[in-house]
């Protein structure tokens, strides 16, 4: 590995912790809010014991680095163990019991964006600031046959429970939702862009006609890709047509005019590369 890519890490996981405990100090942690894991049942312990968050984080994980040096790569486990002490680190700096901002909505908004973009970058430099997502690892490397991330929104669910009845608010609950809602929307943002794209795979008699429809008025791309029908038996053409949004409504038009009987999927396409698109 290079020394800028070293450097690059490093950077996405000083910057990304800067991120994450700025958002959980200033916007979360004095309006009782949870983003769930361990930060979450770092907070109950905080308002009841007066102790340091940071330190509570920190405590909390070793059990998991222990397993994770020893049974998991190094290389992950010594950023993970960088990243975590960083994060605890700033977080214990950033920590107020003040309000900064009476709307707890604008602070559950601007913490969980703050935590998304901070916790993203971490990702990015292939490391982990503990708690679930060590948890996450940690199940992958056991084979364990359950869905991760569902996993990890229950553990995320519980710590959220522990918050309500500990603070006795229905609202610290509520809120605590949307912030581990919107930190998954951003990590995903962050990861994968805004410049979604749609697949369009259409099934219908005149193909070639609707295929040469989109070619010269859309100027798109269309694959044909050869199947057969389970139920028919028959041999059939799917065409298949990469676009931006709004050309959806458009090659939707174009379909059902030449075949008003055709067959049309559309579905998501989270990133593309090549001719038209990113290179």
């Amino acid at each position: 590995m290079s020394v800028f890519v070293y450097l690059k890490n490093f950077i996405y996981i000083v910057f990304g912790c800067l991120l994450a405990a700025f958002g959980t100090g200033i916007f979360l942690l004095p309006t009782k809010l949870s983003c769930g894991g361990f930060s979450g049942i770092a907070t109950v312990i905080y308002y009841l014991f007066d102790f340091k968050v940071g330190y509570t984080i920190m405590i909390l994980n070793i059990p998991l680095f222990i397993y994770s040096i020893l049974k998991m790569g190094k290389g992950f486990t010594i950023k993970s163990i960088f990243a975590t002490i960083i994060y605890s680190c700033f977080i214990d700096l950033f920590s107020i019991k003040e309000i900064v901002i009476n709307d707890m909505f604008l602070a559950c908004v601007y913490g969980g964006i703050l935590i998304g973009v901070g916790l993203a970058l971490v990702l990015k430099a292939n490391a982990s600031t503990g708690g679930t997502d060590l948890v996450a690892h940690i199940m992958l490397d056991k084979h364990i046959n359950a869905k991760i991330s569902s996993v990890i929104m229950i553990i995320d669910i519980i710590v959220v429970f522990i918050n309500l009845m500990v603070f006795k608010g229905l609202e610290i609950g509520l809120y605590s939702f949307i912030v581990i809602w919107i930190i998954g929307k951003i990590i995903d943002l962050v990861f994968e862009g805004i410049n979604y794209c749609k697949i369009v795979y259409i099934i219908a008699e005149n193909d070639s006609q609707i295929s040469k429809k989109i070619n010269d008025e859309l100027k798109r791309g269309v694959t044909k890709i050869y199947a057969k029908g389970s139920f028919t038996e028959k041999n059939k053409i799917i065409l298949m047509c990469i676009c931006k949004r709004y050309d959806v409504e458009n090659i939707k038009k174009i379909a059902r005019k030449i075949d008003k009987n055709s067959f049309i999927v559309i579905s998501d396409a989270r990133e593309v590369f090549g001719l038209g698109f990113k290179t």
